[in-house]
């Protein structure tokens, strides 16, 4: 009796053992499965966490060479901004240099520099009106050329306003008059008075060595000075180059003594 029953429960036996090896192999798969995502997870938090901090370090080293390179483009600048202003201190000192000093370069034969007429601080001039070699002071200095002038006197001729001067013949010393139309009035203000001078200014032709030209001169009264005429910029501003230190640096043709000589009228 209890041997039958026995086999009849074996049945029931296997299927509740069986049923309990199942359940146990699920739970344990289970088990298994909850620690690899957890592993993955902490993976995953630390490779983002390496990233987060990578990125920081990356936007930290962009920000720097960004400031870095602000910083080289204002410097820069500022330089570029400094050169800028010496070249424009530089450049009216160049001018002048380029005028008034002495000449590094030999002047070719014909007394000239880059087609300029290089001339000393004193040369003879000769105004071709009324034929007179005079010396001439060449002075960067001075704006407008001036010539030693006596007895000037105003006058008009056929509705224009003309002046008759005299100028002394250094050769004869006497006296030559000249009649000029007036080309316009020099206002002049002495040192030693408030009071603006009015002086007639009227073209004349002239030369210097080589070169022939007509310029203004103010008549003025130069008596007191060394030399009777004073050559300015007006005259020297791209013609002329001074050889600081030299005089008598031009030659003036033999033929010139007399207005006729060089087709000029009185």
């Amino acid at each position: 009796m209890h041997k039958r029953s026995l086999k009849r429960l074996r049945p029931f036996l296997v299927l509740v053992l069986a049923g309990l090896s199942t359940a146990c192999s699920h739970d344990r798969y289970l088990f298994l499965e909850r620690a690899e995502l957890d592993q993955l997870n902490q993976q995953l938090h630390q490779q983002q966490s390496r990233l987060d901090t990578l990125t920081a370090v990356n936007q930290q080293q962009f920000d720097s060479l960004s400031q870095a390179q602000h910083f080289q483009r204002q410097e820069l600048r500022n330089a570029l901004q400094e050169q800028s202003r010496k070249l424009d201190k530089l450049e009216p000192a160049r001018n002048r240099i380029l005028q008034t000093t002495a000449i590094q370069s030999p002047p070719d034969i014909s007394g000239r520099y880059q087609g300029k007429l290089v001339v000393g601080e004193v040369e003879k001039l000769h105004l071709a009106v009324p034929g007179l070699t005079l010396e001439a002071r060449i002075d960067s200095g001075a704006t407008t050329s001036s010539i030693h002038a006596s007895n000037i006197q105003r006058f008009e001729r056929d509705g224009e306003n003309w002046v008759r001067f005299e100028l002394k013949d250094p050769q004869s010393g006497d006296n030559v008059t000249v009649e000029r139309e007036l080309s316009r009035n020099a206002k002049i203000i002495q040192a030693n008075t408030e009071d603006a001078e009015r002086r007639p200014v009227v073209e004349l032709p002239f030369i210097i060595g080589d070169h022939r030209q007509s310029a203004e001169f103010t008549l003025s009264d130069r008596s007191h000075l060394t030399y009777p005429v004073l050559i300015g910029r007006n005259i020297l501003r791209d013609v002329m180059l001074i050889d600081v230190g030299r005089e008598y640096v031009t030659t003036l043709p033999d033929t010139l003594t007399r207005p006729e000589a060089t087709g000029e009228k009185p």
